[in-house]
């Protein structure tokens, strides 16, 4: 049967709100004949203008009126939205790399993570002829031969894909999610070329320095190929399903298998107002201070009772039925917690509690968030800050948002490497607990966490009574473990100072002060030198009538005195400071 055609009225309607939904803007990455060495060279002009602006940064004399934190910060802040905008001419691998790079604050700082974080995927539609091509090399059928009626304007579009609404023959309503033509062939170019870039940031002194940039590369590379699956989705879907299936209050579209393939994927239409459509919610008559307390519990549901969770809960992926019903919409990028990764994660919940830095540092460096190092002082010291700061207010009067600023600001450059399942949940706190406030000015994402915090640290036993017992056991078997791991440990540390791997760091500040003007010195001594051989040697050329290249050696020895100057300067400046 043929498939309904529109008629012209609601097609022009359609082709406008199309039009006004996503810019005209002729991207070089959605053209057919779009070449690798065009690709190649605009990936790189936009790493190395990237370079240069980090370069600049470092140099106080790029900053005019002199340098402060503030102009730092302000011109972080700028460079990171053009960051976003260029990643979005990029085009798809670009836009996905650079939101899982809005989940690595240990890698960048806190300007860009922000920024990144608003990276949405605003991108043309690609035309119907190609939608039906699509469907017809995966379903082995033309659309009329599958669906009644099938509208050819999409719903949505996004960088991977776009979703349309359909009919069944069978009369069910569903929406057919198709994958962008040509999207695995850009992913494949674009991660050739983005290896040789990683490897250039893990070679390089600067950058590469306690970071694992190849690390960071591979776990791009499985989530991105993951997402463009589209058949792992729909078992993503079905496994979220299953896990809420006994939740009245939650709902999740049904994947039509039949009707499924790696590049198409068809699900249940389930229609409802987006989650942070709040003036839509109120004229429906839903609650939504119910709405924003279930929204919180149905993801502290998914990360402490099922371990396996939503790992991009923006608003545009969470809807509202009238009924006040919770929809949840695209399982492309899902993340899983392990049982053995929970009692880690309980460790360190009770170092918290206790306030005990060094409690937390070991159970982190288990959970493999942080990188052991010859010196963990300044790190032991970081975390004692934050429990020292935070733990001081009740446990319900705390923002997620601001605990999560504060933990990214002092992971930068420290030897932290968050798992990706960490970030995106400190992520997914963060944006549940802004749209909680936008439902409910008054709501506390801490204060729903509470229960289920309680409930994990007791080990689901409920009295006091019983979580001391609890504590105690697990003290003791702490102490039971280190005495029988205590010989382990001297053998080992007797072997390495036999091998001669044990190293001893001390500390001398007045040693290190003394060190540092010796280096100053000598330096400005060899600047001294360089100084004295270019003045000589403008004189003798000047003399010889050589004009030109005694002018040139007089500019060079000009730029020695300037920097000679400027560095006796700031050691006159150190020593009074001691």
């Amino acid at each position: 049967m043929p498939v309904s055609p529109a008629d012209s009225v609601t097609t022009k309607r359609y082709a406008q709100r199309l039009e006004t939904a996503y810019t005209n803007k002729a991207y070089r990455w959605n053209r057919e004949n779009y070449s690798r060495r065009r690709r190649f060279l605009d990936i790189w002009a936009f790493v190395l203008k990237l370079l240069a602006g980090f370069w600049l940064n470092n140099k106080s004399w790029s900053y005019s009126g002199g340098v402060t934190e503030a102009k730092r910060i302000a011109r972080r802040k700028a460079q990171a939205v053009w960051i976003r905008n260029t990643l979005l001419d990029l085009g798809p691998t670009f836009i996905k790399v650079g939101q899982l790079f809005s989940t690595r604050a240990d890698l960048f700082p806190s300007e860009y993570v922000e920024e990144l974080a608003k990276l949405q995927d605003q991108v043309p539609a690609f035309s119907y002829e190609q939608v039906e091509t699509t469907i017809e090399q995966e379903l082995g059928k033309k659309i009329p031969e599958i669906f009644y009626n099938f509208e050819p304007i999409p719903l949505a579009a996004a960088s991977l894909g776009q979703v349309h609404k359909a009919q069944l023959h069978s009369g069910e309503i569903v929406v057919a999610k198709v994958q962008r033509p040509g999207l695995r062939k850009l992913f494949e170019l674009d991660l050739a070329i983005l290896k040789g870039i990683t490897r250039y940031f893990q070679n390089h002194p600067e950058w590469g320095r306690g970071r694992d940039w190849l690390g960071v590369y591979d776990e791009c590379c499985r989530i991105l190929w993951e997402e463009v699956d589209y058949l792992n989705e729909g078992r993503n879907a079905d496994t979220f399903r299953r896990n809420f299936r006994g939740t009245e209050w939650v709902k999740v579209p049904r994947v039509y298998w039949r009707y499924t393939s790696p590049r198409v994927l068809t699900l249940e239409y389930a229609p409802g107002i987006k989650i942070s459509n709040y003036e839509a919610l109120e004229a429906a008559g839903v609650d939504r201070k119910l709405v924003a307390r279930l929204g919180a519990q149905a993801y502290l549901q998914q990360l402490l009772n099922d371990g396996f969770f939503h790992a991009d809960p923006h608003p545009g992926n969470i809807a509202v039925s009238p009924e006040g019903t919770l929809i949840f919409y695209d399982f492309g990028m899902m993340g899983q917690i392990k049982s053995n990764v929970r009692e880690k994660l309980m460790q360190t919940l009770f170092g918290i509690a206790q306030k005990d830095a060094q409690r937390v540092v070991v159970s982190l460096v288990e959970l493999g968030a942080l990188s052991p190092v010859d010196d963990m002082g300044p790190v032991r010291r970081s975390i004692q800050y934050i429990l020292d700061h935070f733990m001081d207010k009740p446990f319900e009067n705390q923002s997620v948002s601001s605990i999560s600023e504060d933990i990214y600001e002092i992971a930068y450059n420290q030897p932290f490497r968050f798992p990706a399942t960490f970030t995106f949940v400190i992520r997914a706190f963060s944006t549940l607990e802004g749209v909680g406030k936008g439902l409910d000015p008054e709501f506390n994402f801490m204060e729903v966490a509470k229960p289920f915090a309680i409930e994990l640290m007791t080990n689901g036993n409920g009295s006091e009574g019983n979580s001391f017992l609890n504590e105690l056991g697990r003290q003791a078997v702490q102490v039971s473990s280190t005495a029988l791991g205590l010989p382990r440990r001297l053998e080992d540390t007797l072997e390495k100072l036999e091998q001669g791997d044990l190293r001893v760091r001390v500390r001398s500040l007045e040693t290190e002060r003394l060190l540092r003007r010796q280096s100053s010195m000598q330096l400005g001594t060899n600047y001294a030198l360089i100084l004295s051989a270019f003045t000589l040697s403008a004189t003798l050329l000047f003399v010889t009538h050589y004009v030109w290249l005694a002018l040139v050696a007089a500019l060079i020895a000009a730029a020695m005195a300037v920097t000679l100057f400027r560095m006796l300067r700031r050691l006159d400046r150190y020593d009074r400071m001691q």
